[in-house]
């Protein structure tokens, strides 16, 4: 029986249409990017697993993909493969943690031994296999291009990059294992001008692609000065990560969650106001400035969001919104934040984000290199601009004339003809077969062709082109001479 063709969950086809209309995308941002100054870059879709473990969290580092050292190993190691030394390091290190997550562990029974055992086996078996990983998002492999190519770079540094990252999610409406993301990051320089001309950027964006969209931000600083007032600024990594999660499982999910990572009711409590602002950011502006009034970082953000929408002024078609409960759940964040929702559509959660980040090359020894960055969800985008019939109804790149094929004599005419309109800049083609013209005309209708050009025995002596419109069914005869100025 022959094996039925499927795909991995959360992967795509992309036919030719849905093609045209990710390029229009893809293209529409890119326009804008260099409208900006930003220039292009690529980097490896593997990047060394060690550059990627660590910089997302702990929920981002597992949904790392991992790649297998070489694709003929065989699983499966038995208790000998693994030394007894090195066993039992990584059992004190887990029985370590385990320890450390109760209150008291009293005594380990055989089971768990047996378990911690497995775990061990498991952890030697992936670090020795999977030194390599498909690269989760496009920000972290431009901190290590920086760091390599630093002696190269003329800084502050403006970069684009369109290309596909991966994430071993659990696969949902708008949610992909593989997808598209288009990046742009200024690195090298600390200047607010970098968040205000990102926050123009998805201005100019989303105006060209005719969608509405609310620009939501909030600043890293902020948040943190609530961990501070709220008695816990250890705990502000675990703050922030659940809050992120506020949209999605609401507030008393959100304080469950802070409760299981050690953040105490007395800070919860501390926290509650967070959840109760509302207004525009003049209105909110003030009962923070009270409310943080004994944290020095806060007020720096507080200050720092003031300048951002200052200088932003009145936007094209966006809405630039703040939001004290945007945290974006990423730990590199550490002063703006932004992300971007469609105004229209049924989309959930946001089709773009980004923020500033003060030393992600440290980590891979460049220091004190501060930049700031946005993402564009294309796939996101597209579903939405999809769902609104926001799509053009012609996209370039697209064939817009087929000249039918009437037979050898007729079609080696028209293969002349066909080279001068393509010279022209008109997307063209010639049937290659010799069939019916219902067949033709279908294959026109099915394409979206805009026209036919039928050139048969009569029309090859006259010296003309009956062109056909295939939306309205008209038909026109013409000089051949005249058949690009009337396709134009």
């Amino acid at each position: 029986m022959a094996q039925k063709p499927s795909i991995p969950k959360g992967t795509r086809d992309f036919s030719p249409v849905e093609m045209l209309r990710r390029k229009y995308i893809f293209s529409t941002i890119e326009k804008v990017f260099q409208k900006y100054g930003f220039l292009p870059l690529e980097t490896p879709a593997m990047e060394n697993l060690e550059t990627l473990t660590g910089k997302y969290g702990e929920e981002g580092d597992r949904l790392i993909f991992k790649i297998l050292n070489s694709g003929d190993w065989k699983a499966g190691l038995n208790d000998e493969d693994v030394s007894e030394e090195i066993r039992e390091q990584i059992e004190s290190i887990v029985l370590e943690d385990l320890k450390d997550s109760k209150e008291k562990v009293v005594e380990f029974s055989e089971e768990l031994v047996r378990t911690v055992r497995a775990a061990t086996n498991k952890y030697y078996r992936t670090r020795d296999i999977a030194e390599k990983a498909l690269r989760y998002d496009l920000t972290v492999p431009f901190a290590r291009y920086v760091v390599q190519h630093q002696n190269e770079i003329a800084f502050p540094f403006k970069r684009y990059q369109i290309q596909p990252v991966w994430r071993a999610d659990r696969p949902q409406k708008g949610r992909y294992r593989e997808f598209y993301q288009c990046d742009a990051d200024v690195i090298g320089s600390r200047s607010l001008i970098s968040e205000v001309e990102l926050v123009q950027l998805f201005d100019d964006v989303f105006t060209a692609l005719g969608l509405q969209v609310v620009v939501k931000i909030n600043d890293r600083k902020v948040l943190s000065g609530i961990a501070e007032v709220s008695g816990q600024p250890e705990k502000v990594v675990d703050i922030v990560t659940a809050i992120d999660k506020l949209d999605k499982i609401g507030r008393e999910k959100v304080e469950e969650e802070m409760r299981t990572k050690g953040v105490s009711d007395e800070a919860i409590k501390g926290i509650a106001p967070l959840f109760e602002l509302k207004g525009t950011w003049s209105e909110q502006r003030p009962l923070l400035e009270k409310w943080l009034a004994s944290s020095v970082t806060a007020q720096q953000g507080l200050k720092d969001l003031s300048f951002t929408f200052d200088a932003v002024g009145s936007m094209k078609s966006a809405i630039l919104e703040f939001d004290p409960t945007l945290a974006r759940g990423l730990d590199y964040y550490t002063g703006a934040i932004f992300e971007v929702k469609a105004a229209e559509g049924t989309m959930p959660g946001s089709i773009c984000g980004g923020g500033r980040y003060d030393d992600l090359t440290g980590i891979f020894g460049l220091k004190n290199m501060s930049g700031v960055g946005i993402s564009f969800g294309a796939d996101r985008i597209y579903d939405v601009l999809l769902e609104t019939n926001k799509f053009p109804a012609e996209l370039g790149g697209s064939t817009k004339l087929l000249f039918a094929n009437f037979g050898e004599a007729e079609a080696m005419h028209c293969l002349k003809l066909l080279r001068q309109v393509r010279e022209a800049g008109i997307a063209a083609e010639l049937y290659p077969d010799q069939v019916k013209m219902a067949k033709q005309f279908k294959y026109a209708d099915d394409k979206g062709i805009a026209y036919v050009a039928i050139i048969g025995e009569n029309e090859l002596k006259q010296g003309i082109v009956t062109v056909k419109d295939m939306k309205t069914g008209e038909q026109k005869a013409i000089k051949q001479d005249e058949l690009i100025h009337e396709i134009q």
